[in-house]
């Protein structure tokens, strides 16, 4: 395939806010969302700044030629000449995730293939991860909302429809039990109850969701201790606490609610923390600040085990050859990796693609609106391919 034409526009996101969105050949165009809760460690979202980027794309007249995944190296090389950067995520982890993903859906629809298909080997199904409540920097819409960002529920069922089917009764029931009309902009229900109130609610939600079932239902938290640490305490409203009883609350929660999944237990820079604490719970602890979807950061973090799982956000880093290497990494180190939405999205579906043809275990894009419900679709979709060509 052949880059003849290339167009980008500036879209908003779930939120209504600013991002890019790039189409190649007149094939499906791709866009990026956007993080609320940002790591320091993330890529920056643009070069310059999002009119730059899409000018730049707009006057594109390179004609490469692109046949398979790895090619996307050709592009990124061009962008640095061009620009004069040394990484091509200089270029912004939005701009450049945008730009190689519609190349993708570009060859995907040349050679008549699925985007996974032309992404990686892959074929394995990804395990869903919801969001139920909210708290947090996501939830500042009301007062006395939980300290803790996402309280998660993980399916374990042998089909992801039905995985995804048990995640909507149980984020349904809750509605109904708690009376709750608002949810924050991810989708998760608005509630002004403690973190431990809502743990004790879930794990009362997930029984009757596993009898109705058939199969277990794990319970997880985005602690997002970054948003929570000023002045070197961990501001709750209860208290301030600093790292050592940090550690010690959140290895009791894992204990008493039998946590499967804990991520961001610790502040992003505290990777001796993460690790005593990933020594002494069985919970798999998941590194997002912490790593922030870099590759060196990644690498520091499985050297020191401080994470037995990592949240990858493609626009955390812009670069899909980069990702894949991070994804390599963590296989080789038996990390978990969770492949993540961000808080303001867009009606792209890709992330699922993305998560199989890569071979993510489990991905995390909430549960409830439009935006979120698209990337679930589009995953129940590959399923039942998979299944009829199997």
């Amino acid at each position: 395939m052949i880059i003849k034409e290339v167009k980008a526009r500036m879209i908003e996101d779930s939120r209504g806010e600013k991002t890019i969105a790039v189409s190649v050949n007149r094939c499906e165009e791709s866009s990026s969302p956007n993080g609320k809760s940002t790591g320091d460690y993330e890529t920056p979202s643009y070069y310059q700044n999002i009119d730059f980027c899409v000018k730049f794309l707009n006057n594109w007249n390179e004609d490469v030629e692109i046949n398979k995944f790895d090619d996307l190296k050709i592009i990124e090389k061009i962008i640095c000449k061009k620009i004069r950067i040394k990484n091509a995520n200089g270029f912004g982890a939005n701009s450049l995730y945008a730009f190689e993903s519609a190349i993708l859906k570009a060859l995907a629809y040349t050679n008549r293939k699925e985007l996974y298909e032309i992404v990686g080997n892959s074929r394995k199904i990804p395990n869903p991860v919801g969001n139920v409540i909210g708290g947090g920097l996501h939830s500042s819409s009301i007062s006395k909302h939980p300290n803790f960002q996402e309280f998660l529920v993980i399916p374990k069922g042998k089909s992801v429809a039905k995985n995804i089917k048990a995640m909507n009764y149980l984020y349904r029931l809750a509605k109904k039990k708690l009376k709750i009309r608002k949810v924050n902009d991810e989708g998760a229900l608005l509630v002004q109850f403690n973190d431990r109130d809502v743990l004790d609610l879930l794990s009362r939600f997930k029984i009757k969701t596993r009898k109705k079932f058939k199969f277990n239902i794990e319970i997880g938290l985005d602690c997002a201790s970054s948003s929570l640490f000023r002045n070197g305490k961990y501001n709750y409203y209860e208290k301030k606490i600093d790292t050592e009883w940090q550690r010690k609350f959140i290895e009791e929660l894992s204990l008493y609610y039998s946590l499967f999944y804990i991520e961001d237990p610790f502040q992003q820079r505290d990777f001796s923390s993460f690790t005593k604490l990933n020594k002494n719970v069985k919970s798999m602890i998941v590194g997002d600040d912490l790593t922030a979807t870099q590759y060196s950061r990644t690498l520091s973090a499985i050297k020191r085990k401080s994470i037995s799982g990592m949240i990858i956000k493609p626009n955390q880093n812009g670069s899909l050859i980069e990702l894949k290497k991070i994804f390599d990494l963590c296989k080789k180190h038996g990390i978990k990796t969770v492949l993540s939405h961000r808080s303001g999205e867009t009606m792209d579906n890709a992330l699922a693609d993305y998560a199989v043809g890569f071979g993510a275990d489990y991905i995390k894009c909430g549960i409830a609106t439009q935006w979120r419900e698209v990337k679930l679709k589009r995953l129940i979709e590959i399923e039942k391919s998979l299944n009829k060509s199997s």
